[in-house]
């Protein structure tokens, strides 16, 4: 800024000359030989370590492939024997013959500890698991699946590949026991190959295992399963006009990628498996061999570099006998100077009424926030003041009846909305700083039972059935317990006006616990029409008089303040769902859910 200001005032023709010195013609010839060594030199060097680098990458690649191929020929190698040994095993034929199953899950338990077998089933002639590592299998059927239906077939120990439900596929060995041409049952071992893959993906490459079809059936790029490597490689974006040059130009002096995936190259290694014509592929990225590379070249052009700067060197001594001229002008730029200066007092000046500029801005901001939180005090004491309302009337009704006792209970409601009231008018004085010096641990199931007895009088008026999923422990949360029941209770209004023309309105609060406390209010109402727009300020989708659009900004506002997050989402049956994600305080209870539906004070009025 000071240059710009002392050129503009300066201007070009008031600057000193300066007498500069020109280089021989023959100094001129000698850089120009030496940028054409040096491009030379470059080019040569850039063909020559690309192929090494290339070579040695591609050689790196295929060594972990025999070396994966190995590991997965030794495991199936390994598996391949146990079902010829439970064949035989006279334990299981004994059990099988006579239909009596208790002791054979023990049986295969301890078979599995041994062999390290992912999983082991037996059989009966049905397809159904009779016995089974994984207790939770017994009693499935098995008939039609290939590994019960090919051992049927087959005298010898057959080997299967499967697609699970869960996604990806599962590999077995499976042998039928028979007495004679009987058929007995059949066992099933599988093997987990799963494992490999798990361990491939801890490298940079990307590698892929196929079968005799070219079908992929273990990868670390989970979209590839089941595909071949051609359907797998175009898993991409098409390329753009400045992907294909660039692809173009990937390798200017070099071969270049074998192929490309997401638009970047790769080199493409290959190994055989000893297994059913099985094949293992990697893709290598192809910029480590580019950085190698570079990172060489930039080292020998920092040298030519270095040599040219000595030859400008070696010219620019020759400058040195003008200083007596520059002593001449330095006159001149003591005069600059003071012009500089006084340049530089004039910008300090405008910086100074630029900072007064700022405050005024400053104030009419904190004047805009301060209308933004009267707004926001106003609607939420609406609703503690709805619910005095409705106690009040209650109350009197009681009091008519001569049903003192009953009436109590909505008095003691009433100072609770009274000190709730309060509460919320103290937040008015901190609303603007983030703080959680009233955090403390709060039960999230108290939270839920203090909203739900605060909206009990909406509910029975509406006839909203709750439904409650809530943990049988204490679900703790840190946290301010006033402003997150506050949170509760505007989504549950919310929820009561959107069932508001439903038939059989429904409202579920779900809370669970895991890595974060998570609690959905979901509803069975009309669902959010604009929903990327329901947490900005003064939104609103109610008529006019009915709503402010400040409940959700709030909400998502304290539930940010306390480190987690609110969601929203429209169900795919119907109605919306929010979800608040808190962090979770851990508790020494165990974690367990019991469903309740329609508790006391929430249910159909």
């Amino acid at each position: 800024m000071k240059d710009r200001l002392s050129t503009a005032a300066v201007g070009p023709h008031e600057r000193p000359a300066a007498r500069s010195v020109g280089m021989p013609i023959w100094g001129k010839l000698g850089v120009g030989l030496l940028l054409v060594v040096a491009m030379a030199s470059i080019w040569v060097l850039n063909q020559w370590l690309t192929e090494r680098f290339t070579a040695d990458t591609r050689s790196r690649a295929e060594l972990r492939l025999v070396l994966y191929s190995g590991n997965i020929e030794s495991e199936l190698q390994r598996t391949q024997v146990v079902p010829i040994l439970l064949a035989r095993d006279p334990m299981l034929r004994e059990a099988l013959s006579g239909g009596i199953y208790a002791m054979t899950s023990q049986l295969l338990m301890g078979v599995q500890s041994e062999v390290g077998a992912a999983a082991i089933e037996l059989l009966d002639t049905e397809g159904q698991v009779v016995g089974a590592t994984d207790r939770d299998r017994l009693g499935a059927m098995r008939a039609q699946e290939p590994q019960f239906v090919e051992a049927r077939r087959s005298n010898e120990t057959v080997f299967t590949v499967h697609e699970r439900e869960t996604g990806g596929f599962g590999f077995a060995y499976s042998r039928a026991l028979r007495d004679g041409d009987r058929l007995l049952g059949v066992v099933t071992v599988e093997v987990d190959l799963m494992k490999f893959e798990r361990s491939w993906a801890g490298f940079a490459d990307s590698v892929a295992l196929t079968d005799s079809e070219g079908r992929i059936i273990l990868s670390t790029e989970p979209r590839w399963r089941g595909r071949s490597e051609e359907e797998a490689l175009s898993l991409r974006a098409p390329p753009s006009a400045f992907m294909q040059l660039l692809r173009s130009t990937a390798d200017w002096a070099g071969r270049g990628p074998d192929t490309f995936m997401a638009n970047v190259g790769v080199l493409r290694s290959e190994t055989r498996v000893q297994h059913r014509g099985w094949r293992l592929v990697s893709f290598t990225r192809y910029d480590g061999v580019r950085e190698q590379v570079n990172g060489v070249l930039a080292l020998v052009i920092t040298g030519f570099a270095l040599l040219l700067a000595l030859v400008f060197y070696l010219f620019s001594r020759r400058a040195w006998s003008q200083s007596a001229a520059f002593e001449r002008e330095s006159a001149e730029l003591r005069r600059l100077n003071q012009r500089l200066q006084r340049e530089i007092a004039a910008r300090e000046k405008a910086q100074k009424d630029l900072n007064v500029a700022e405050q005024t801005l400053a104030q009419s901001s904190k004047l805009a926030v301060l209308g933004e939180m009267s707004a926001a005090v106003s609607h939420e004491l609406n609703q503690p003041l709805a619910a005095m309302k409705t106690y009040l009337a209650g109350a009197r009704l009681l009091l008519n009846r001569r049903r003192p006792e009953e009436a109590l209970v909505s008095f003691q409601r009433l100072d609770d909305l009274i000190d709730r009231m309060g509460a919320i008018t103290r937040q008015l004085k901190s609303y603007a700083r983030k703080g959680g010096d009233a955090f403390a641990p709060v039960d999230m199931r108290a939270c839920i039972a203090e909203a739900l007895a605060m909206m009990e009088p909406r509910l029975r008026e509406r006839r909203v059935l709750v439904v409650r999923t809530l943990p049988k422990h204490k679900v703790m949360v840190m946290g301010d317990r006033l402003r997150l029941e506050q949170v509760i209770v505007n989504l549950m209004r919310n929820a009561i006006d959107a069932t508001a023309g439903v038939n059989a309105p429904q409202i579920d609060l779900i809370l669970t616990e895991g890595d974060t406390v998570n609690l959905t209010i979901r509803d069975n109402g009309t669902g959010i029409a604009e929903i990327d727009k329901i947490f900005e300020p003064f939104y609103t989708s109610k008529s006019a008089g009915k709503g402010v659009g400040l409940g959700l900004a709030i909400s998502s506002g304290i539930v940010n303040d306390h480190g987690g997050r609110l969601t929203a989402r429209n169900a795919p049956e119907g109605g919306a769902a929010f979800e608040i994600s808190l962090p979770v305080l851990a508790q020494a209870e165990s974690p367990g859910a019991l469903p309740r539906t329609a508790p006391a004070g929430a249910g159909v009025a």
